[in-house]
């Protein structure tokens, strides 16, 4: 599984070149930066950054490990709103990847659901640094209203997100290629939406190759970090 364009069931493959420079990027050193619980504490690396969004348990954590190959580098956990924080790491000295609090159902007081979500919502609107938003989407239960939310606001922000369908080995293929293509006719109408939908697993490896090459392309050149 991969790509799919707006409308289309499946992408063609993804060029050999920018899959064998996702590869090589991903590979490299994937270090924590900082865990921001305000505004303050967000680093200015001047590096791109690509920030994982989604409703709590949609599996960002598991994306951004199987993106890096590294199990442990993000945290998971069956407990919605485990993610407290902006959760930031330096890859290779060329990309930083941003691990966001879910929104939507979370076990935590509604005092703590709001602040982080408050600081979410300021990063995602004002970081002048970020490159694109990867906007998580459970394939089992498609676009939800507080997704539709975050997109507005992303329209309105003119800040690029890209719809990235997770967990797509939990659904069988007719039911999967449904999901795909009335998310990438939804995704279609908003303005700020990249015209590209991803579909992956973190599980079976789906899709994985071809997002890293997606966001390969955003990265800073090797050596002018």
């Amino acid at each position: 599984m991969h790509g799919a364009n707006r409308g289309e069931a499946e992408n063609g493959p993804t060029a050999e070149p920018a899959l064998e420079a996702g590869r090589r990027l991903f590979a490299q050193d994937c270090r924590f930066l900082v865990s921001a619980a305000g505004t303050a504490q967000l680093p200015e690396t001047g590096l791109p950054e690509i920030a994982f969004a989604g409703r709590s348990n949609v599996g960002k954590s598991s994306l951004v490990n199987a993106l890096t190959g590294r199990k442990t580098l993000a945290r998971t956990s069956n407990t919605p709103g485990r993610t407290q924080l902006l959760n930031f790491f330096d890859l290779g000295g060329r990309l930083v990847l941003v691990d966001l609090p879910g929104y939507g159902y979370a076990r935590a007081s509604k005092a703590a659901i709001k602040e982080w979500t408050g600081l979410t919502r300021r990063y995602l609107k004002g970081r002048s640094t970020l490159a694109r938003v990867c906007l998580l989407i459970d394939a089992r239960h498609g676009l939800k209203a507080s997704d539709r939310e975050v997109m507005a606001e992303l329209d309105t922000a003119a800040v690029s997100y890209q719809g990235v369908l997770t967990k797509a080995d939990k659904v069988k293929p007719a039911a999967l290629a449904r999901m795909v293509e009335a998310t990438a006719a939804e995704l279609s109408r908003h303005v700020a939406a990249h015209p590209e939908l991803m579909v992956t697993s973190a599980l079976a490896g789906h899709g994985i190759a071809e997002l890293r090459a997606a966001l390969a392309a955003l990265a800073a050149p090797a050596g002018e970090s």
